[in-house]
């Protein structure tokens, strides 16, 4: 995990396309765990092969994702919901902001909908939201 600033577009900037495994993660918002919501960001495939969050969209409620945080603890999340939201007309609020004021929340993103060849880029995001339910370590 890398922290990541904003791209041209106002979106949270990926990891470089080299760089499959890696996730970007919002680095001027809210670390996981805190009140708010992190965002980490991370790709869905490249020219080649599947990338770190190739089966995000599979993701359902309920289910659990685990952060290992860099001051040894993992907070541990439950996924609320699944959402495809089109590129165009893109909303960052729905997708970035929190759901409940003062709640730690996580946000997982990564590209989604249809790959136009035209523009080599898809058509839509993956967002998973889901909110902090224990921290360990």
């Amino acid at each position: 995990v890398v922290a990541r600033g904003l791209d041209a577009q106002g979106a949270v900037d990926p990891p470089p396309y080299d760089q499959p495994g890696v996730v970007g993660w919002y680095g001027a918002g809210p670390g996981p765990g805190a009140a708010g919501a992190a965002v980490l960001v991370g790709h869905v495939d490249t020219e080649t092969r599947p990338a770190v969050f190739y089966q995000l969209s599979t993701l359902k409620p309920g289910r659990r994702v685990r952060v290992f945080r860099a001051d040894g603890k993992v907070a541990e999340f439950t996924v609320d919901d699944v959402r495809v939201l089109p590129r165009e007309g893109f909303d960052a609020r729905l997708a970035y902001g929190p759901r409940e004021p003062g709640r730690a929340e996580l946000r997982l993103i990564t590209c989604g909908g249809t790959f136009d060849r035209a523009t080599r880029s898809y058509t839509a995001n993956v967002v998973v939201s889901s909110y902090l339910t224990g921290t360990t370590g």
